[in-house]
């Protein structure tokens, strides 16, 4: 790539030279002010930037609007970083247009002579410059807890920003990049997770801690120049059924650019940001790999003895593979990349295709599916973020199969429900004008699973909105399901008459269902709910007692029984549980693992008409008989056919 910087040159140029000036006058003996430009090379290919032999021992960076000092401060080895880290995270952060430009782009031209540096801007940088790398501050050192720093944050490298139009100075921490090529220290192969006894605090936790215990760098996590997740979050405080806090970073996958948003849904602004991080982490490592371990590269069919065929984890339809250039069908002659993955069946290591584990990875050579976080979960130990992905997968499952399966589930009666969580999230939602329903949707796995309707009584915009939830505890999946399609309701009649016409047109045209954000829309239509009959006229309404029988749960003390029940329950109807460990570098500083679990043969999430691989699994056909719901298999034309409202 080809990039004109002269602009930038030049007044990096101008910069050093006025700094290292005042260097010589103060006498001082510490480093030497180095000054490099960034935005003006993509800083994730330095053999193609002129400034990549620099930019790891540089101090100074100039950009076109502010001057980054640093990092300095580190109070620990593990947490050093460089200025190449910095340009990553910083580049990140970047809008898409800046992005394409630097990472796509075949050339960029300077437009005049910026940014401008007079001598009291200069005056500034230098000031700062010799306060935090020259007079020996340690990070911590006036920097109370507040807005860019929590405890957890202070022993981290800082980078000081000043403001070339304001000349305020703002100093920010800075996670260290785990992948950057100047400063990361080489990984040892990961080892094949082990699960082990955890003692829980009660019979009834699924989590060994609450998620607020967990020391969050929420400075370096969310701030405007190098945060690892983003630039910050928001709250919406009009909200009428959650807290909710949110905030969202552009990355890089195989289909482009995506605009990547991590959310918290709790009762208070506090929690909710809290979980809004967690959730963050979890999809920063599971959207690409960032750990040293690198992929093993091979065909299928020379490793097919200790590999996962990503056919039995479904595959398109054969006009798909046809008329979509993003994907080809999968060839197992072709070499591919594999994660390592580990098999709780049968205690022995496991391959897995990258594309199936990290969602946003992806070759040319490995374009056989599209896949999303399904299975992805983070915990305080291996072993909850396995149950977690367990969990996440068999709700998945389960939901499909009784879309697209047309089953007659059984409508579970909320009164029945013991705690008083439910009876309030009811009501909330009948302020909203909302009915709230729920049904037992376990098929042939004994597991709870509940799916959530919400009903819109007048029949308006925003008709239905639909969640569904696993746990072990059906009390628990109650909660969780109906908190979360709560979460959608204040907005959804909105985003109905603001996509009005494109939603009519994807109701005559299923083939134009091609997002995420398209399936749960569509059922807002009134016109969509004929296709939801078998959730608006339940065959029956059970109690929780009938359902799930007095004792509602199997409490245990150990974590390890519960995930042993979900990989028991799974192997029984003749699954494999295969689990790859996706956790980031950061994640491990925190006290954090997160993995992605597989389940060769249970039916996947899609999103996009197009691109649904439960349509042509023996699965959706072979469940229902398996359950002892009916005696023949599910015949080609007994399937639903219209795209599932999962949002």
């Amino acid at each position: 790539m080809s990039i004109i910087t002269a602009p930038m040159a030049a007044a990096s140029k101008r910069l050093r030279h006025a700094l290292t000036e005042r260097f010589g006058i103060s006498g001082h003996a510490g480093p030497e002010p180095l000054v490099v430009p960034v935005g003006t090379a993509d800083a994730f290919r330095p053999d193609e930037d002129p400034y990549g032999a620099l930019r790891a021992r540089a101090t100074v960076h100039l950009t076109a609007q502010a001057v980054l000092i640093g990092p300095w401060g580190a109070t620990d080895e593990a947490t050093a970083a460089c200025g190449g880290c910095l340009a990553r995270r910083w580049q990140r952060l970047r809008s898409r247009s800046e992005r394409d430009a630097l990472e796509v782009g075949t050339r960029m031209a300077g437009a005049g002579v910026w940014p401008v540096l007079p001598d009291y801007a200069v005056d500034t940088v230098w000031a700062v410059y010799e306060a935090v790398l020259l007079g020996g501050r340690p990070a911590a050192a006036g920097r109370p807890a507040g807005e860019w720093h929590t405890a957890a944050d202070l022993p981290l490298p800082q980078v000081s920003r000043v403001d070339l139009a304001t000349l305020r100075v703002t100093t920010l921490p800075l996670l260290p990049e785990p992948l950057c090529p100047a400063c990361a220290v080489p990984a040892a192969p990961r080892e094949e997770p082990e699960l082990t006894s955890r003692p829980k605090p009660g019979p009834d936790a699924s989590r060994l801690r609450p998620a607020d215990s967990y020391p969050l760098p929420r400075g370096a996590l969310a701030n405007p120049v190098c945060g690892a997740l983003g630039e910050g979050t928001w709250l919406n405080v009009a909200s009428p059924t959650t807290s909710p806090v949110a905030g969202s970073v552009f990355v890089r996958t195989y289909a482009g650019l995506s605009d990547v948003t991590w959310s918290g849904q709790a009762n208070s602004f506090a929690a909710s940001r809290t979980l809004a991080f967690l959730e963050g982490l979890e999809r920063y490592a599971g959207i690409h790999r960032r750990h040293g371990d690198e992929p093993v590269v091979a065909a299928y069919e020379d490793v097919r003895d200790h590999a996962v065929d990503p056919r039995v984890c479904g595959t398109y339809a054969p006009e798909t593979y046809r008329d979509d250039p993003m994907v080809e069908p999968f060839d197992p002659a072709r070499e591919i990349p594999w994660a390592r993955g580990h098999s709780l069946r049968d205690g022995r290591p496991v391959l897995v295709p990258m594309r199936s584990v990290y969602y946003g990875a992806g070759l040319h050579s490995d374009n056989f599916v599209f896949e999303s976080s399904n299975g992805c979960a983070t915990g305080g130990c291996p072993e909850e973020a396995v149950l977690f992905g367990l969990l996440e997968l068999v709700e998945r499952d389960a939901f499909l199969l009784g879309w697209y399966g047309r089953a007659r589930l059984t409508g579970i009666d909320l009164s029945s429900c013991r705690g008083g969580a439910v009876r309030a999230m009811a009501d909330r939602a009948a302020l909203m004008g909302y009915d709230v329903r729920a049904f037992d949707n376990r098929v042939d796995l004994d597991i709870p699973v509940v799916t959530a309707v919400a009903v819109r009584r007048d029949g308006g915009p925003g008709t239905l909105s639909f969640a569904a939830a696993a746990r072990l505890d059906p009390e628990e999946a109650v909660e969780a399901a109906l908190s979360e399609v709560l979460t959608y309701l204040p907005h959804l009649d909105r985003q109905v008459a603001e996509h009005r016409a494109d939603l009519e047109a994807m109701a005559e045209d299923f083939s134009l269902v091609r997002q995420l954000t398209h399936h749960a829309r569509l059922y807002g239509l009134p016109r969509m709910a004929r296709h939801a009959r078998e959730y608006l006229e339940p065959v029956s309404v059970r109690t929780m007692d009938e359902l799930y029988g007095a004792t509602r749960r199997r409490p245990t003390d150990d974590l390890l029984d519960d995930v042993l029940r979900c990989r028991d329950e799974l192997v029984r109807a003749g699954f494999d549980v295969i689990v790859v460990d996706q956790t980031a570098p950061e994640q491990e500083r925190m006290g954090l693992r997160t993995v992605s679990t597989v389940v060769p043969g249970l039916v996947p999430i899609d999103f996009g008409w197009d691109r649904q691989r439960v349509l042509g699994m023996a699965r959706l056909r072979t469940a229902f008989r398996r359950a002892g719901w009916r005696t023949t298999d599910l015949a080609d034309e007994e399937i639903r056919r219209v795209p599932h409202p999962f949002p």
